[in-house]
């Protein structure tokens, strides 16, 4: 069984704000390594 935690809303927020973020950045770096593996990015 789960165990419940109570904080303030302000607190969830900002953790629910970091893990959007966190998600985004992952979406990103999956989309440029397969950019990289697919050849669609330049060596300069």
């Amino acid at each position: 069984m789960a165990e419940t935690v109570t904080i303030p809303k302000e607190e969830y927020k900002r953790l629910k704000k970091k893990e959007e973020t966190d998600t985004e950045l992952l979406e990103d770096i999956a989309h440029g390594i397969k950019d990289v593996l697919t050849g669609k990015i330049k060596e300069v």
